[in-house]
């Protein structure tokens, strides 16, 4: 596929014109990275952006170090080919966000912000496609950061529970409960009462026939309230795993939308100062003829 081709169908040009796309095109340099090459990392200094040609990449935050304590590295996202990383340091110079390994023998395209820049300063249209791309891309992070990121864990354990899950739950919960001790304890004086008391005498003092009852409820209830403890761990466990993705997606998209609004703020300056520029140059020019 051209180089002009794959620009194209990246969302940050693919509104620029088809001279536009291909003088831009010509500034590509193609890298080749072996697979498990590390591309950048993390708190480098980003000054270009890059377009899978072949091949893919995985983007993550590397794990803390140490020996005891050492996290796993979390993966982001897995870039493949024709998909781009890297665009928000064609406007800025902040470090990198994120570190970036091939997977595969990969090819990328490197775009240097040098390059993006020198093309935009030669290209009003280009600049101006590029600013409507960026309010675009703005509205849509708004929209996702607005939707629900979330989903029901526990809802998602209950719907695929067994009738033995089911049922383990229930004696978890009876058992934690005052109603299970005043039936036990009300159980416990009728039992006496009927056998001391009236004259049908089923279960006589020692009352051997109830502790036996009491024993095999005893065995039964012990299982089953573990199995019910065992369930709730793992569902804790997911929620957990639930909140930290979400954190990790809030904080990521946090920290883009927040470059993406000082990289289009800093444009939309940088238009306007032009455009400033260009209005002064005609007041000049109206002005001198009237000197004169």
């Amino acid at each position: 596929m051209l180089h002009s081709e794959l620009l194209s169908q990246i969302p940050l040009f693919d509104t620029m014109s088809h001279e536009d796309t291909v003088a831009l095109a010509a500034r590509l340099t193609a890298k080749t990275y072996a697979a498990g090459t590390v591309v950048f990392n993390m708190g480098d200094k980003g000054s270009s952006m890059y377009i899978v040609s072949s091949g893919s990449v995985q983007i993550f935050l590397p794990g803390s170090p140490g020996a005891d304590t050492a996290d796993e590295p979390v993966v982001l996202k897995d870039v493949r080919t024709g998909e781009y990383f890297g665009e928000l340091s064609l406007f800025d110079d902040k470090p990198r966000s994120a570190s970036v390994s091939a997977t595969t023998d990969t090819v990328l395209l490197e775009l240097t912000r040098e390059d993006f820049s020198d093309h935009l300063s030669h290209s009003k249209t280009a600049t101006m496609a590029i600013l409507a791309e960026m309010a675009e891309r703005l509205r849509e992070t708004n929209v996702l950061l607005s939707q629900r990121a979330a989903h029901n864990v526990v809802k998602e354990f209950e719907d695929n529970l067994t009738w033995g899950q089911k049922l383990a739950d229930k004696v978890a919960d009876l058992n934690g409960s005052w109603a299970f001790i005043l039936f036990l304890l009300g159980l416990t004086v009728a039992w006496v009462f009927m056998n001391s008391v009236m004259a049908v005498r089923f279960d006589e003092y020692p009352y051997q026939f109830f502790n036996l009852a009491l024993a095999i409820l005893v065995a039964l209830q012990g299982p089953l309230i573990v199995m019910s403890q065992n369930r709730q761990s793992s569902k804790d466990r997911a929620q957990a795993e639930t909140d930290f993705r979400v954190n990790l997606k809030n904080e990521v998209g946090i920290e883009k939308i927040q470059r993406e609004l000082a990289a289009f703020r800093a444009e939309t300056l940088k238009h306007l100062e032009v455009l400033e520029r260009y209005g002064r140059h005609d007041r000049i020019r109206h002005e001198m003829p009237k000197k004169k």
